[in-house]
């Protein structure tokens, strides 16, 4: 079915923070990191305004380049500090919500899964492996300490852009339904270490 630009346009308003306009237009890894990030921290949302008529002509199979499956992406600033910032940013909520998981472990898996993640935007993929071995190899340097998610959090970063490759064109989508499960099942993850850190700093205040 063709996508509208119209309805684009009337979804980022209404739920762009959240990333509905993504997910209408088939991008749901961006729609997972604007549900995760609330529309990459409001800057991001307020920059797709510019780029919705690119993606839904892309959705729609407009001005599609050639086959590129394999080849090197060009490299955008813009990628590199949104990989930076979401892979601190994992590596905080990862102290914060998961105090109980040993840091060497939480602290790199969170920070190397925020940097695959906005990794996979667009047209583009990584590796994970590299992202994550990448990841816990600086942990380990750094004995997995609070501060340490800069440096990790640069190191997966290099790692990605050393094996950001183009995504192969023209792959299926799986149907609606399994994709929103998918994504909610991604945010119950990331929400629940929070919400029951929360619950348990509530609890002792009251108690």
């Amino acid at each position: 079915m063709a996508k509208r630009l119209l309805v684009a346009y009337g979804l980022w308003a209404l739920g762009g923070p959240l990333g509905l306009h993504h997910i209408y237009l088939g991008r749901d890894s961006h729609a997972l990191l604007w549900m995760l990030t609330l529309g990459g921290f409001g800057a991001g949302w307020l920059w797709d305004f510019w780029h919705l008529p690119g993606w839904v002509a892309s959705a729609n199979g407009a001005r599609a380049p050639g086959d590129r499956t394999g080849t090197v992406p060009a490299l955008s600033p813009l990628c590199l500090v949104g990989q930076v910032t979401v892979g601190m940013y994992f590596g905080l909520v990862a102290a914060l919500g998961l105090p109980w998981v040993p840091a060497l472990l939480a602290q790199p898996l969170a920070v190397g899964l925020g940097v695959q993640l906005v990794s996979s935007v667009g047209d583009q993929r990584v590796q994970a492996p590299s992202v994550l071995g990448t990841a816990f190899l600086t942990s380990l340097l750094f004995q997995g300490r609070v501060l340490a998610v800069l440096p990790v959090s640069l190191a997966a970063t290099v790692a990605a852009q050393r094996h950001r490759r183009h995504r192969p064109r023209g792959m299926p989508q799986p149907r609606l339904a399994a994709r929103l499960y998918r994504l909610g099942l991604a945010c119950l993850a990331f929400t629940a270490p929070l919400a029951y850190r929360g619950l348990c700093s509530a609890a002792g205040v009251l108690g």
